[in-house]
């Protein structure tokens, strides 16, 4: 039980963070965003949920593979792990709840080195927790654009 609960943790905070963050930008989602000028290829409205989805799994799995993990990295690496889950979190309150895409996009950016730098740093201790979040890199980097064009364009 023990280590399932390594896993179900992690999962759990992905996704009710979210969940949270999904309802903090209900009226933004509805009112703002679709009004803004976007790039041709924004992806539809339904993509959101189902990327973020398979995202938040596969960041809980890999947080429950390195709390698993007896490397002596475990600790920093759960705590950079805990710093960009807040990190996105933030992001949804910068951009959506205070409709602040400069905010946003200077927290995406950080966002993006410290999930580069959970890669880099997880790959020697723990292989597939690191490839586990290449999907989440490449989709925040698209967003990082998404987020970069909004704020020039808007």
């Amino acid at each position: 039980m023990k280590k399932a609960l390594s896993y179900i943790i992690p999962i759990a905070i992905c996704f009710t963070l979210g969940f949270i963050a999904s309802r903090l930008q209900t009226d933004a989602l509805h009112e703002w965003y679709p009004y803004l000028n976007k790039p041709a290829f924004t992806p539809p409205d339904w993509l959101f949920p189902v990327a973020w989805s398979i995202i938040y799994l596969l960041s809980g799995i890999s947080a429950g593979l390195i709390w698993n993990s007896t490397h002596g990295l475990r600790n920093s690496l759960l705590t950079l792990w805990g710093v960009q889950q807040l990190l996105n979190f933030i992001w949804s309150i910068l951009f959506f709840t205070m409709r602040n895409p400069t905010l946003g996009f200077v927290n995406i950016v950080a966002l993006d080195i410290l999930v580069l730098w959970y890669i880099v740093r997880t790959w020697p201790v723990c292989r597939a927790a690191s490839v586990m979040f290449w999907p989440y890199l490449v989709w925040i980097a698209f967003a990082t654009y998404l987020n970069g064009y909004i704020m020039v364009m808007n």
